[in-house]
């Protein structure tokens, strides 16, 4: 254990509230159904969380948040870093709990993003508005998908990936997700079906990118000698790392790099493992291109090698060599927003053996022994990654 203090750290309890079409509720709802579900797999009462992590919702978020759960945590973090918020924040609680700060984070998440557009509460387009650095960007009308469209573009041009490889990631993980009863898409796709929709953002196509759902998820991490009473065998958090790289475009050195180059450097390091230790991973993917580019960062491939890498089902759960994104991920389970404590909540199922036909199983039968998730934030901000084991 590599954490700024002395105590292991683990989580004890994973969770996700109701996903996909959730018409009838509200965002604080969902966060209060995950959260109960999470404490119960933990098999803790509410009253031993004093510490809590919630971003995304509210004017003052955890405080909100806290109030509603009917929490009064002794700490607390609202690091909002986009969808790396929650590989942040889990590297923040570890740190916390290892130094005696804190005995049990409960982290949190609910959103209604879906529910709110076919409700005409909120629009699909999403804006950062037009204040400090991005006034300079504004006027020539980037949008968030248009920014990774060109990051991809980009790869395309200096390394020679195709769009027949990226598209492979969506097919792969829509494969994944078949698997996954919880899944909102689960119908097989092929490449041609991929490239032969709806134009986005060039070269992005309608399932190059990400759905929009509802839903909510939670995770609760404790010191050792908490996890020893707890109902469920521990997930050990072994190492972290975050790094946040830029805002604006003319400030990224390398459209082709991301920043999990530097947090999943950090989070192996301090961890004492190596990529091809790794049984599986969970990668933020609001975009096919997001899920390669990562791959190469985290040191799975060399730089300018996800295209090849991806091909051939490498990705997959069933026979895949790195089954990544074993839920069906972001293109293909379920996207509420900032997804990425459902990273956490992937991996910690998988590494427990509790994850159905989707479990990934090494070759020799056994469940997998490390795994890790990695979360991006903003148009590759930010990035945070959390190796996890048994």
């Amino acid at each position: 254990m590599t954490t700024s203090g002395n105590r292991k750290v683990a989580v004890v309890g994973a969770a996700l509230s109701d996903c996909g079409r959730v018409d009838d509720t509200t965002a604080y709802a969902l966060h209060a159904q995950a959260a109960r579900r999470a404490l119960a797999d933990a098999g803790l009462d509410r009253n031993r969380v004093d510490g809590l992590g919630s971003a995304g919702l509210g004017t003052l978020a955890p405080v909100e948040v806290a109030e509603y759960l009917g929490l009064r945590p002794t700490w607390v973090d609202s690091t909002s870093v986009g969808g790396s918020t929650w590989e942040v924040m889990a590297a923040h609680a570890a740190d916390a709990i290892a130094a005696g700060r804190a005995n049990v984070v409960l982290l949190v998440y609910g959103s209604t993003a879906r529910a709110d557009i076919r409700a005409g509460r909120r629009t699909g387009t999403l804006a950062f508005g037009n204040r400090g650095p991005l006034q300079f960007e504004a006027p020539y009308g980037h949008t968030l998908i248009a920014k990774y469209a060109m990051a991809a573009r980009r790869h395309m041009y200096e390394y020679g990936t195709t769009i027949e490889q990226l598209a492979e990631v969506a097919v792969q993980a829509r494969a994944n997700a078949a698997l996954n009863p919880d899944a909102m898409f689960r119908d097989p796709i092929t490449v041609d079906d991929v490239l032969s929709g709806p134009l986005i953002a060039e070269p992005f196509t309608k399932l190059h990118c990400c759905l929009r759902s509802d839903g909510g998820a939670a995770v609760v991490l404790a010191a050792e000698e908490y996890a020893r009473d707890c109902r469920t065998a521990p997930v050990w958090v072994l190492g972290t790392g975050e790094h946040v790289s830029h805002t604006t475009m003319s400030e990224w050195p390398d459209f082709t790099v991301s920043p999990a180059a530097v947090s999943g450097r950090l989070a192996f390091e301090r961890a004492g493992v190596r990529p091809r230790e790794i049984d599986f991973a969970e990668i933020y993917d609001a975009f096919t291109y997001m899920t390669l580019v990562t791959l190469e960062d985290l040191g799975f491939c060399g730089k300018g090698e996800g295209g090849a890498f991806v091909e051939k089902g490498r990705l997959l759960v069933e026979g895949g060599g790195l089954p990544v994104n074993t839920d069906g991920g972001g293109l293909s389970a379920q996207h509420p927003g900032m997804r990425g404590l459902f990273l956490l909540v992937e991996a910690v199922r998988q590494l427990r053996g509790e994850a159905g036909e989707r479990q990934v199983r090494r070759a020799d039968g056994a469940l997998p022994r490390l795994g890790l998730a990695s979360g991006t934030g903003g148009w590759f901000c930010s990035s945070g990654t959390v190796v996890l084991g048994r």
